[in-house]
């Protein structure tokens, strides 16, 4: 049975890189999947699907949500590992309700915590306009990708939390201390 962590929380939260460490801690028992960079992968690979990806993440937007699932799917069943923290996933209702489904049908993994890194909408634009990481970070890009992520966040927290599944982290803190406490929560639950 896999076991499946998702991390959610704003652009520039952190939510990539502390789950990058925790993983790193860990490499013999846990894998960790950033939906971002698996779509960006796609991106750099010039592929068709990657230049579909693009035209929707260039602009900061959603991409199609079977895209996503296959995409999170795929990453899940090749995994080695049986426990899974999982990134920036899901960015929407559509995308919460249709993984749901897609667990209900599938008898070896199981969703453990949604933990959200919290911060706030000044810290992660500090933060994101600060890393430049690439072309889509840049104010107008940020502010969509802000929008995108808190139109459905109020929706997406009460399903989960209605299931005894959420976990806030305050994320305007040391890395070493967020990366400690989530990493100390997941271990709790393995």
């Amino acid at each position: 049975m896999k076991k499946l962590f998702f991390i959610i929380g704003a652009p520039g939260s952190g939510k990539t890189t502390d789950a990058e460490i925790i993983a790193s801690n860990n490499r013999n028992t846990i894998a960790h999947y950033s939906t971002g960079n698996l779509l960006r992968e796609e991106v750099d690979s010039g592929s068709n699907l990657g230049k579909t990806i693009d035209s929707f993440v260039s602009k900061g937007n959603l991409c199609p949500i079977n895209i996503v699932l296959d995409t999170v799917v795929k990453a899940l069943k090749k995994s080695t590992k049986n426990v899974i923290i999982i990134d920036g996933f899901p960015r929407s209702l559509e995308q919460m309700m249709e993984f749901d489904a897609v667990l209900s049908h599938e008898s070896d993994i199981e969703l453990i915590n949604v933990i959200e890194v919290v911060v706030s909408e000044e810290v992660a634009r500090d933060r994101v306009l600060g890393r430049a990481r690439g072309a889509d970070d840049n104010a107008e890009v940020f502010n969509n990708r802000m929008k995108v992520y808190t139109d459905p966040l109020i929706e997406i927290q009460n399903f989960y939390k209605e299931k005894n599944l959420l976990k806030k982290i305050n994320g305007e803190r040391t890395i070493e201390e967020i990366v400690d406490e989530m990493e100390t929560y997941i271990k709790s639950l393995m």
